[in-house]
């Protein structure tokens, strides 16, 4: 059940169930992670630990120097932004980030995934962010992304 969930989104809901998120968060400003490696690791820990204890699916992911983008699907009981916060909290503790200034902007942007065009769509874009941003000149090139589960539609 998600909480203060528009009543128009209902009939979304329930033809996307359980609907597959794209998630984006982002460094309080735009500070640059270090050491990303480190950073990338944490994420992969705090997503496999939630496929094999939760039930949670984390597809294609890039975690760029300022931000991440990830997809993810839960099950009914899934509380997006509590499962947000606690992946913002693994990798903070990860880069020893526990009392100095904030790593992370608060908040994060999620987008529900409603058709297979649209999931592929959305992943070129996530995908491509490294080119875009002059790191690498081939999107495989990105060392710091990867696939959790594999979700072949929305």
């Amino acid at each position: 059940m998600i909480k203060r969930r528009p009543p128009r989104l209902e009939q979304i809901f329930q033809s996307y169930d359980p609907p597959l998120f794209l998630i984006t968060f982002c460094t309080l400003h735009r500070a640059r992670i270090e050491p990303l490696n480190l950073a990338h690791k944490a994420f992969r820990t705090y997503a496999l630990r939630g496929r094999d204890e939760f039930n949670i699916a984390v597809g294609r992911y890039v975690v760029m120097p300022d931000h991440v983008h990830l997809f993810v699907r839960g099950g009914p009981d899934f509380e997006i932004a509590k499962w947000v916060n606690g992946l913002k909290r693994a990798m903070s503790v990860a880069l020893e980030r526990k009392t100095s200034r904030p790593l992370w902007q608060p908040g994060f942007f999620d987008h529900v995934m409603r058709s297979d065009e649209s999931y592929g769509q959305k992943w070129g874009y996530v995908r491509d962010n490294a080119v875009r941003h002059g790191l690498v000149t081939a999107s495989d090139a990105w060392p710091h992304q990867g696939e959790i589960v594999t979700i072949d539609r929305a």
